[in-house]
């Protein structure tokens, strides 16, 4: 796929991945190649792909999860992930083998049903393809990552003062269209008093102390499980307290 390599080639040396520009961009990388006219039978193509198989860990996360769900139903997933972690940590090499094998066994079968469709392939519909599932990957890489942070348990980011006292009115202001209660929800917001707002503030700042324990405890189970690339790039300090800023 010289078309694929070249692209990404391009994206590695400025140092951001397909899913950091299509976040950053939002609508411009919706459709990259819109200007390419893509055939019909595109649909019936890309449906039959067969998808990526889960690794060892993320399969034995989503069985473990569900039966710790059962049990636990109130608990939250950062609990559960821990514990996960920590089933995964004490499993026989044995056991392990079983999932490692059935990732292998699966993605084995993948390649082979890739290679098998795109034989069927005339070189110009391949190119047109390559173009389509960048296209696609570009939109679901960041949700395909989104749900697998929410099914390992990553903490949720900390939220502003301005998101906390939204989340708190927005379902107060009933009349009107969501359009309108935003607007009146922000409209209130700039009537606060400074000591008004400072209890917001206060809990925002409350909120980062949570986050920057949480996503560190987090952080060190995915080290321990070996899933280095989930970790954050660059180590942020822990923030101060509203008192010194």
């Amino acid at each position: 796929m010289p078309l694929l390599r070249g692209v990404w080639g391009v994206l590695s040396a400025l140092g951001k991945s397909g899913a950091d520009l299509c976040a950053d961009c939002g609508s411009r990388l919706r459709s990259p190649f819109r200007f390419v006219y893509i055939p019909r039978w595109f649909s019936s193509t890309l449906s039959r792909y067969p998808k990526k198989p889960m690794t060892s860990y993320v399969r034995f996360s989503k069985e473990q999860l569900a039966i710790f769900k059962a049990q636990s139903p109130d608990a939250r997933n950062s609990e559960l992930i821990k514990k996960i972690a920590e089933l995964w940590r004490g499993l026989p090499d044995s056991e392990k083998k079983i999932y490692e094998d059935a990732y292998k066994a699966d993605w084995q079968a993948y390649k082979e049903e890739l290679n098998r469709i795109q034989e069927q392939l005339t070189p110009s519909q391949r190119v047109s393809l390559e173009r389509e599932m960048l296209q696609k990957r570009l939109k679901k890489k960041a949700i395909i990552k989104k749900r697998e942070l929410t099914l390992l348990g990553k903490p949720k980011r900390p939220r502003s003062a301005y998101n906390i006292f939204m989340s708190e009115c927005f379902q107060e202001a009933k009349d009107g269209t969501s359009q309108l209660r935003l607007k009146t929800v922000n409209e209130n917001w700039k009537n606060l008093s400074s000591s008004q707002k400072q209890v917001y503030i206060k809990l925002a700042e409350e909120d980062k102390v949570r986050y920057y324990k949480e996503i560190k405890s987090w952080e060190d189970q995915m080290l321990e499980v070996g899933r280095e690339d989930l970790l954050r790039r660059k180590a942020k300090s822990q923030p101060k307290s509203f008192e010194e800023c």
